[in-house]
């Protein structure tokens, strides 16, 4: 494509003396004089939280941004209905900026996805301001990935040919936020935000139980009951919950719990995140969580299988 530039403004970066030092300023004088329009973005995605797969007006926002400054914008890229790129520039090597807008079901953007977007999107726009003045080549791609949320957005992207040829991408990056305060253990280091993120494994499952419906009122001793089952498996994990280490988490709800009161559920399935900072201690919590589950499981005299 041709390079135009972004933004019609005299450069202000003469007296810098690298190309990288040139670079920075012209990125800087970008987002600073795009500030007012990226944060009013920030704050409409924000204002108007989407779960997965239903990012409808972040996808809406985001291109119309893009398309008012004359970027080429496929929208429902790849094949889902919230996913957009844009590109920008010719030749050399292609860095590729994602942004995430989804939010959390209930408590919106608790994770801060609208600020992933803004960030991605202030990128772009600031290093494609850099190629344009500087009459250098590189290709850059802003690409909208959807349901991060447990959607596994990225994974269909991938799977669709958004990275491909891999090795024709050079990075793909994104920002993601984070507090400023972490859990800490005795002798851990007192750094905040980025420098005090404590990384921590996770592993998610979804736990099923099979019984045998029966009526509840008429004849109730035929039935295997998959509610006593997960909800077994629920109070064993609540009372292990007391013996596992401070830095270390799960949490689970019931995604299944039967139809109506006077049938014996014959089939329950729960959702399950299990949490620890390693993977060896990832997986030993993991073999305890599975021995209350099965436990549950047994008390009830139901199957049960497990769907990572």
């Amino acid at each position: 494509m041709t390079v135009v530039p972004i933004l019609e403004m005299p450069s202000t970066n003469g007296a810098v003396d690298s190309p990288n030092g040139q670079a920075r300023g012209i990125i800087n004088t970008t987002i600073d004089t795009l500030r007012d329009e990226l944060r009013k973005v920030n704050q409409g995605l924000h204002s108007n939280p989407e779960t997965a797969y239903k990012e409808v007006f972040a996808h809406k926002t985001l291109t119309e941004f893009l398309e008012g400054r004359g970027f080429d914008v496929t929208r429902h890229a790849y094949g889902l209905d919230t996913a957009f790129e844009a590109s920008f520039g010719s030749g050399g090597r292609q860095v590729v900026f994602c942004a995430e807008y989804d939010a959390l079901p209930g408590i919106g953007h608790a994770c801060g996805h609208n600020l992933i977007a803004t960030s991605s999107l202030a990128a772009f726009l600031g290093a494609a301001q850099a190629l344009s003045d500087m009459k250098i080549p590189g290709r850059l791609r802003l690409l909208g990935t959807p349901a991060e949320e447990g959607g596994g957005g990225k994974c269909q992207l991938i799977d669709a040919g958004a990275f491909d040829p891999p090795e024709d991408i050079a990075a793909a990056i994104m920002a993601h936020p984070t507090g400023s305060h972490h859990p800490r253990a005795p002798g851990d280091e007192p750094f905040d935000g980025l420098a005090g993120m404590k990384l921590i494994g996770s592993a998610k499952m979804r736990v099923e139980f099979k019984g045998r419906t029966a009526h509840a009122g008429a004849e109730p001793w035929s039935g295997i009951n998959a509610l006593d089952a997960a909800v077994s498996a629920y109070n064993n994990i609540s009372m292990m919950r007391q013996q596992i280490r401070g830095d270390e988490r799960i949490h689970g709800v019931f995604e299944d719990g039967g139809t109506v009161p006077n049938v014996i559920p014959g089939y329950t399935r729960m959702n399950w995140f299990i949490r620890s900072p390693t993977l060896p201690r990832l997986e030993e919590l993991v073999k305890r969580a599975k021995a209350c589950f099965e436990a549950g499981a047994a008390a009830a005299g139901c199957e049960i299988s497990y769907t990572p």
